[in-house]
C-alpha cells in the first residue's frame, strides 16, 4: 500500500522536439541543455519540489536514455523518497501488443493504475519543454476555491502570435466558455500553457471516455477539454504572470538563454526562494586566463577561457582557446572552440570541435539579404575543420557535414 497523496503530477517528456533540428536527433526535448548549467526538464521538476508536490511521474518516450540517466532516482531534487518521489514512466506492452503514447491524453490514460495507487484528489498535468517558475499550489487552491473541474493556466500572448496556442475565451469571474486550439483567427490572446489541475474522479471518467472513442486523437486539447466543456463541467483559466517561454524552436530556445543576460527579464536564476535545482557535474571552477576578455555572460564549472566571450551562455567544461571569439551564441558541455575560431549568433551542442578558424553563424547587420539571417546550429558531437564556415540558418550535424565534404570534392 502507498500513502494517500492528495496532489500526483504528471509530467509529459515524450515529445520528439523536431523543430529544434539536430540538437534532438538523439535527444528528448526535455534533456535539452539551457542556461549554462541546466537541462529544460529542470523547471517543471523544481517548480513540483518547491510547490510542495512529491510524487511526479515523468512520461517518456522519444530517444529516452540519456534523460531516463540524467533524472535517476530523482535526488538533485529531494523526490527520491521512498514512497513517492519520482518515477520515470516509458509505454510498456500491454498483454501482447505495444502501446506506444498516442498522444498528451493517452499519456495519463495509459499510466492510470500509477496515478490509483496514491488515491489523489488532485492530478497536475505538465509539459517538459517550457522555462518558468511557478508555484502550482496556488494554482491548486485556486482550483479548489472555484470548485473547478478543470483549471488550466493561461498567458497572455502577442495577438499576432495566438494562432499558436490553445485560445481560451472566459466569462467575468474567470470561466471558460470556449475554447480554440490552434485557432486561425483567434478571438483573445489568452493561451493556455498546457499546464492543468483535475479532480481525478472527473479526469479519469474523461480519459476512459476518450480512449473509447475511435476518431479521437487522444490530446487534451483536441479532445479532452472540449468535451468537458461541452459536457458543460467547471473549467476556470488561471492567469499566470511571469516570465514563460515554450522552447520548442531554435530561434526560442536562443532566446531564451540570452534573456538570462538581460537584467529587465524576470527569470532570476539567483532566487533563493524558488532554487533551480540540477544535476551538478562536479568540476572545478571555471579559469579565464589573463588577456581574456569576458562580458555580458554566463560561464558555468569547468570552462576555461583564454579568448573573447560576449553576450555568451558557457556550459561545463567549454574551451575556448586564445583568439578565438564567441558572440550572442551557446556553447554546450565539453566544447572546444579553437584558436582563431570565431562562433556567432549560433548553438553548438555538447562534445563537439569548432576548429581553428573556422567561422559559425554570422550577425544580421553582416548580412545583406535578411531572409537569410539565423541562428546556426551545430549538432551534438560535431567536428567542424579548420577553416570551415558554417552559414547562417544551418543545421549541422557529423553526418550532414560529411555527406557535404563528399559532395565539394567531387566538384
Amino acid at each position: 500500500m502507498f500513502p494517500k497523496q492528495q496532489v500526483v503530477a504528471m509530467l509529459l517528456a515524450g515529445g520528439q522536439g523536431s523543430r529544434l533540428g539536430v540538437l534532438t536527433k538523439n535527444l528528448a526535448k526535455p534533456a535539452v541543455p539551457y542556461g549554462g548549467k541546466y537541462r529544460i526538464i529542470d523547471f517543471p521538476l523544481s517548480n513540483c519540489v518547491n510547490s510542495g508536490i512529491e510524487t511526479v511521474g515523468v512520461l517518456t518516450q522519444y530517444q529516452p536514455m540519456i534523460l531516463n540517466e540524467y533524472i535517476g532516482n530523482g535526488q538533485p531534487w529531494d523526490l527520491d523518497s521512498m514512497n513517492a518521489g519520482v518515477h520515470v514512466l516509458p509505454p510498456f506492452q500491454r498483454s501482447r501488443r505495444s502501446d506506444w503514447y498516442k498522444g498528451t491524453a493517452n499519456a495519463i490514460y495509459q499510466n492510470i493504475p500509477f496515478i490509483e495507487r496514491y488515491n489523489p484528489d488532485y492530478v497536475v498535468v505538465l509539459s517538459g519543454d517550457h522555462i518558468y517558475k511557478m508555484d502550482y499550489s496556488r494554482m491548486i487552491a485556486f482550483h479548489k476555491e472555484k470548485e473547478a473541474d478543470c483549471t488550466i493556466a493561461t498567458i497572455e500572448v502577442p495577438m499576432e502570435e495566438a494562432s499558436r496556442f490553445g485560445i481560451l475565451n472566459t466569462n467575468p469571474d474567470g470561466s471558460v466558455y470556449e475554447f480554440d486550439e490552434k485557432p486561425k483567427a483567434p478571438k483573445s490572446n489568452q493561451a493556455s500553457m498546457g499546464i492543468y489541475v483535475f479532480s481525478w474522479n472527473k479526469l479519469r471518467s474523461y480519459l476512459e471516455e476518450d480512449e473509447a472513442a475511435p476518431k479521437s486523437s487522444n490530446d487534451f486539447g483536441k479532445d479532452v477539454l472540449p468535451a468537458m466543456l461541452n459536457a458543460g463541467e467547471r473549467i476556470f483559466a488561471y492567469r499566470f504572470e511571469g516570465y514563460w517561454k515554450d522552447v520548442g524552436t531554435i530561434d526560442s530556445l536562443w532566446e531564451s538563454n540570452m534573456d538570462l543576460l538581460d537584467p529587465n527579464i524576470p527569470m532570476d536564476l539567483n532566487e533563493e526562494s524558488w532554487k533551480i535545482f540540477t544535476r551538478n557535474p562536479v568540476m572545478p571552477p571555471h579559469y579565464v586566463a589573463k588577456g581574456a576578455r569576458v562580458q555580458n555572460s554566463l560561464v558555468a564549472e569547468g570552462c576555461t577561457v583564454y579568448g573573447e566571450i560576449d553576450f555568451a551562455v558557457l556550459f561545463s567544461g567549454v574551451y575556448i582557446a586564445p583568439g578565438a571569439v564567441v558572440r550572442d551564441s551557446i556553447i554546450m558541455p565539453n566544447t572546444r572552440i579553437e584558436e582563431g575560431a570565431v562562433v556567432q549568433y549560433a548553438i553548438v551542442a555538447e562534445e563537439c570541435v569548432i576548429g581553428g578558424g573556422a567561422k559559425i553563424g554570422a550577425r544580421p547587420e553582416d548580412i545583406v539579404n535578411k531572409e537569410e539571417w539565423g541562428v546556426a546550429v551545430v549538432g551534438n558531437g560535431c567536428a567542424i575543420p579548420p577553416g570551415s564556415v558554417v552559414a547562417p540558418k544551418s543545421m549541422i550535424d557529423s553526418e550532414s557535414f560529411a555527406q557535404e565534404a563528399v559532395k565539394n570534392a567531387r566538384k
